[in-house]
């Protein structure tokens, strides 16, 4: 008798973190499933197609649209990213849970599909440190990180949408706080219902 997987959706702000503290959870809960998302976008050094991202040209991208393949997708700074439909549905079926790391564009719409999910968001202690991580990370230019800062002010006012919210100012108090939302969720009556009754039938049963 298994209880009904967590779709666990974390987002945020470009360069507020995301990555770092989904890793870091991942090495908290050994028995979490992990989302590859899919994108147009050209690999940063370091990553791997299939265990980062699954990096698709934009004409392969637009023919998984087109055949319905993508649970969800949008264009984040002129890039395409998606969730692949097939593997997330698997997983939750199995009654397995599963973190899925998206931008917020991406959460609204998995929000509409699957309301059952569960809607981290992760925010920075101010726009001031934000945007020293951004530099710091050395990845984009002074005129891209200027527009991640812009839409990160407008992506803040979004936080209301969602279940939970996560500052991460100090990733260990962090990756607490997301675990413990996920462990309380586990727990939730309505995910375990199955076997309360099972306990009630075994009940009358040796009554």
């Amino acid at each position: 008798m298994t209880r009904e997987g967590i779709l666990l959706v974390v987002s945020g702000p470009s360069g507020v973190g995301k990555g770092t503290l989904c890793a870091a959870l991942r090495k908290e809960i050994l028995d979490i499933e992990y989302s590859v998302s899919a994108t147009t976008r050209s690999p940063r050094p370091g990553e791997v197609h299939g265990r980062d991202y699954f990096f698709y040209t934009r004409a392969e991208f637009e023919s998984m649209v087109k055949k319905g393949e993508l649970l969800e997708w949008a264009v984040v700074y002129n890039q395409l990213y998606g969730t692949p439909k097939e593997y997330v549905e698997s997983v939750l079926e199995e009654g397995k849970d599963i973190i899925l790391e998206i931008d917020i564009q991406g959460a609204r719409q998995i929000k509409q599909s699957y309301p059952k999910g569960v809607f981290v968001f992760v925010a920075p202690p101010s726009l001031e440190e934000l945007h020293k991580r951004l530099v710091q990370r050395g990845t984009d230019s002074t005129e891209e990180i200027q527009r991640r800062l812009s839409l990160a002010q407008e992506e803040l006012q979004r936080a209301l949408e969602y279940d939970y919210l996560v500052p991460n100012e100090d990733l260990e108090q962090a990756v607490l706080n997301l675990k413990s939302i996920l462990l309380a969720e586990r727990c939730r009556v309505e995910r375990i219902k199955d076997k309360i009754t099972g306990f009630s039938k075994r009940r009358r049963s040796s009554g």
